[in-house]
């Protein structure tokens, strides 16, 4: 049996990714290009939002969330890793790591249920034109926003309760950075509770978020199919695929990463890597997607450069 003594240091170590030799500067450089791209695209998009009068509609007060979450994500991570890449170090502090893996369980639902409340935003737009504005009330986008923030807010802290009520017996984190799974190894007891409670709250997740966005998109799809309109028809449907790659591939890298932690026999490289990717797909991708994809703001985008270089 495994002798456990109740540990009272903060510190952590946490485990480091393999670098081959002499790939460390470029691989640090490479990841300040991506960290600052995906800022500087994210926080376009908010100011975009904020400042153009024309943005000031449902759809895009849903949207805001995204760029809001996607910094939060990349931010509570990115910087950490690339340092521990150049200072090749790969500590951390226990107070530190639980704020760390509170922000991203909050990142990784609010995707999923901002993503599925995009979905259904569009499903009203695409099959009820005519009802749109009756339906997407402001009353209505601001409880479908305090929904997407407020539920998740509240299981997290429901799922740090029941992690915070373990002692701790280990000070070394499975990971490249701080999660709940993550955290629990390092406790003493038996977690089962929290294990079940864990996966419970993540196939609840799932289920919403692919029940929504699945009815949406299926009934986008089907309407536009009906539709004589070929250019709508052709608009819409690319718009919903790319949409919905972007949900697939979150949710492929993060349903691999959450479970990852429940079998041993998983590749330890191939989990850090999967564990990257969730936060930097959608904090790249959904700028792209929900940003320079969007007509009305690209063409805010052309007319702020436009102003930019005539100045």
């Amino acid at each position: 049996m495994e002798n456990l003594s109740i540990i009272v240091t903060f510190e952590l170590t946490l485990d480091p990714l393999y670098i081959p030799p002499g790939a460390k500067y470029p691989i640090f450089f490479i990841g300040i290009f991506i960290y600052m791209f995906s800022v500087f695209c994210n926080l376009t998009l908010l100011l975009l939002i904020m400042l153009q009068q024309s943005l000031h509609k449902p759809m895009y007060f849903i949207l805001f969330s995204l760029p809001l979450n996607d910094l939060v994500g990349i931010t509570s991570m990115f910087p950490k890793f690339l340092s521990d890449i150049v200072t090749e170090t790969n500590y951390t502090y226990y107070p530190l790591c639980v704020f760390q893996a509170f922000l991203f369980h909050m990142y990784g639902g609010v995707v999923l249920f901002t993503l599925a409340a995009m979905a259904f935003d569009r499903y009203v737009a695409v099959c009820m034109p005519l009802r749109y504005n009756a339906i997407m009330t402001p009353k209505v986008v601001m409880g479908i926003i305090f929904l997407v923030w407020g539920l998740d807010l509240l299981s997290v802290v429901v799922l740090f309760s029941l992690q915070g009520m373990h002692s701790r017996c280990r000070s070394h984190i499975v990971s490249l950075f701080c999660d709940n799974p993550s955290l629990l190894k390092l406790t003493c007891g038996n977690t089962t509770v929290n294990n079940i409670f864990g996966l419970w709250l993540t196939a609840l997740g799932q289920v919403i978020a692919i029940s929504i966005q699945g009815f949406s998109y299926v009934k986008i799809l089907l309407t536009c199919l009906s539709s004589s309109r070929s250019e709508a028809k052709s608009k819409a449907i690319n718009t919903c695929l790319a949409q919905l790659a972007i949900f697939i591939i979150y949710e492929i890298t993060m349903l691999f990463y959450i479970l990852s932690h429940r079998f041993s026999y998983v590749n330890s490289n191939l989990q850090k890597i999967m564990g990257m990717l969730i936060f930097l797909v959608s904090p790249l991708l959904n700028p792209v997607v929900y940003g320079l994809n969007n007509h009305e703001i690209r063409k805010h985008l052309i007319k702020v450069f436009k102003r930019r270089i005539s100045v």
